[in-house]
């Protein structure tokens, strides 16, 4: 393998339960009606973990998926990393739990948590990992020749989270956005020029306090007065988070696309956060990515955290909407604060249009149908 190595997404995977919770059962906890929240989110259900379902469980079952698509087993694995801040533990890492229930037996394995940009953050690690083992493995001889090393230079990341364990059911702020699942990719070789081009990270700690769950830490441990205040759920400062992508979401973007040397209407694809229909079509026209068709699977999965990226990718993965060579931008934002975004052109992947089949697309793809 050379030090020129391409590194890409070669196959994706994800797992919603089965459990679907529409706008009327959130809403008359959180006292607003159906109609308030699909006006206000975009967004019409959401599914739930069942009771003996953890993190765990989901991103397992979303690797496997993975896997399968990718032909590939699991001790082909080198690392995985698990994106959440709905830990299946304080320790250990929920990574190192996947690893266990998908036979892994090989991999590192280690969790990302940057709320709900933390994919696009575990990403950028995998990527950045595989590059390093291609050069150094350019470098040096294999022990046995004779006997090629089934440890392929392959990382799955995934994104999984179950927010309906943090959350109060009666604050409309909150109840109303999330939902539970898990959504990987596989990252390996692809061919020269296609696969991962830029990325791009930032994290506005002087934010922090937007989003936070204030208790179960070093700084307030778990006590009967944290129980009672109510301080382990999940809390958002809704107005100040839109403020806050508004502000740095298109610049992100821009940045990204400027150390690409890529103009905004080359980008055939857009892969947002899923976090709020209404805010992300509100600061669409700001992004520059005017022929670009942004996928958006909210309105079925609610906000799934470091999940809805690679869910929104696997649904439209699947349903042969990317074609080989499409630039498609990802970009997630979350908790911190942070925004992580990605460039990449898409490589030949089993769902994927040959590029001599490639078609105009339009500007806004609202929902994914057919979701499982």
């Amino acid at each position: 393998m050379s030090t020129s190595t391409s590194i890409g997404i070669i196959a994706t995977g994800s797992y919603l339960p089965a459990r679907v919770v529409d706008n009327e059962e959130v809403g008359a906890a959180a006292g607003v009606s159906a109609e308030w929240i699909e006006h206000k989110t975009g967004i019409r259900r959401r599914h739930r973990a069942a009771p003996h379902e953890a993190t765990s469980d989901l991103a397992a079952r979303a690797a496997q998926r993975a896997l399968e698509q990718a032909g590939l087993t699991s001790d082909q694995i080198s690392y995985v990393v698990v994106a959440t801040s709905t830990p299946d533990h304080p320790q250990p890492a929920t990574a190192a739990i996947v690893t266990d229930l998908i036979g892994a037996r090989r991999a590192a394995a280690f969790d990302v948590n940057s709320v709900c940009s933390g994919f696009m953050f575990a990403l950028t690690a995998a990527d950045r990992m595989l590059r390093a083992d291609a050069a150094d493995a350019a470098g040096a001889m294999r022990p046995d020749p004779d006997r090629p090393s089934t440890h392929g230079p392959y990382a799955l990341v995934i994104g999984a989270d179950v927010y309906s364990r943090i959350l109060d059911e009666g604050d409309r702020k909150t109840a109303i956005l999330f939902g539970d699942g898990a959504g990987a990719v596989v990252l390996g070789p692809v061919p020269a020029g296609a696969g991962s081009l830029v990325t791009s990270l930032t994290t506005r700690g002087d934010q922090h306090r937007l989003i936070s769950v204030p208790a179960g830490g070093s700084r307030r441990p778990a006590s009967a007065d944290t129980l009672a205040e109510g301080a382990h759920w999940f809390t958002m400062d809704g107005r100040g988070v839109r403020g806050f992508v508004q502000d740095n979401l298109p610049g992100a973007i821009h940045e990204l696309l400027a150390k690409a040397g890529v103009p905004g209407r080359a980008v055939r694809h857009f892969v947002p956060h899923q976090a709020n229909g209404v805010m992300l079509a509100e600061v669409w026209p700001a992004l520059g990515l005017d022929a670009a068709r942004m996928h958006l699977a909210l309105a079925l999965h609610g906000n799934t955290g470091a999940a809805s990226v690679p869910i929104t990718l696997d649904l439209a993965h699947r349903r042969g909407l990317f074609t080989e060579g499409d630039l498609t931008v990802l970009s997630a934002f979350g908790g911190g604060m942070s925004v992580g975004s990605a460039l990449l052109r898409w490589a030949p992947t089993r769902h994927a249009r040959p590029a001599r089949q490639r078609t105009a697309a339009p500007a806004v793809e609202p929902v994914l149908v057919g979701a499982r």
